[in-house]
């Protein structure tokens, strides 16, 4: 089961690494998506929502909302924040009935980035949890790097 809550930050940045049109400084109304992976506990919540927005607010939000973002993150591209986002909010909504799924940064109504945790280098998934059955790698599990690459 899947739970999700979105929240909404206005901040500016540039991409000091891009050349184009978002190298200028420049703002979004951004909008994030949580996901988390769970089962209800016993009292019938994956987790409270609540407890989600304080945390999402106060690791997030309170840091990106009205910022700079490149004082935060170097590159800020959606990926990069997206990463930086699933950083600051892995361990603290890690519970023993859901982890964290995705974190969605949309920075237009049609432009947005999804980071699931299977994309995540520390995801521990091994080349032969990706093949199709029946197919077999040519790798041991210890000689994969772990990853698609990008």
């Amino acid at each position: 089961m899947l739970l999700r809550k979105e929240f909404v930050f206005d901040a500016a940045h540039n991409l000091v690494h891009y050349h184009g049109k978002c190298e200028a400084l420049h703002g979004h109304t951004y909008r994030l998506a949580v996901v988390l992976e769970g089962t209800p506990d016993e009292e019938g919540m994956i987790l409270d929502f609540c407890e989600l927005s304080s945390t999402v607010r106060e690791r997030v939000v309170s840091r990106l909302d009205h910022a700079y973002v490149n004082d935060i993150i170097a590159q800020p591209t959606a990926e990069n924040i997206a990463s930086w986002v699933w950083e600051q909010l892995e361990a603290a909504l890690l519970r023993p009935n859901c982890r964290l799924s995705s974190v969605e940064v949309r920075e237009t109504a049609a432009s947005c980035v999804v980071l699931r945790a299977e994309d995540r280098p520390e995801a521990g998934v091994q080349a032969t949890d990706r093949l199709c059955p029946g197919e077999r790698s040519e790798k041991t599990p210890s000689e994969d790097s772990g990853g698609p690459a990008r």
